[in-house]
């Protein structure tokens, strides 16, 4: 029997775009209505000196990520991970998904409830 918590998305938000492809494909995989899904782009703006801002895109499940378990189970990637046109998101066993994120400096390992 597999560990319930066996298999985790990892999420780079150094490399995030922000073009929120991967909340529209998990709304549309699991057919949503826009605005909910299992995850969410946050936008973060810091304002800087001298009148700089600073954008970051923050990628974030939410409490509705299944990891869409009827595609993984057929062996394919969750949706958000599948469309991630940036590409820094990665499915797979928390194990090696922890071993992946001590290589890069702004990473989150994320696992269901």
């Amino acid at each position: 029997m597999a560990k319930k918590h066996a298999f985790g998305l990892l999420i780079d938000y150094e490399y995030c775009t922000g073009c929120h492809t991967c909340q529209v494909a998990c709304a549309q995989e699991h057919g949503w209505p826009a605005g909910m899904g299992g995850i969410r782009v946050n936008e973060i703006v810091q304002k800087l000196p001298k009148g700089k801002y600073y954008l970051t895109y923050l990628p974030f499940p939410t409490e509705l990520c299944i990891l869409c378990q009827p595609r993984t189970k057929q062996g394919l990637e969750p949706a958000c991970v599948k469309h991630c046109m940036a590409g820094c998101m990665q499915y797979g066993p928390v194990e090696e998904l922890a071993k992946e994120m001590t290589k890069k400096a702004r990473t989150v390992l994320w696992v269901p409830r």
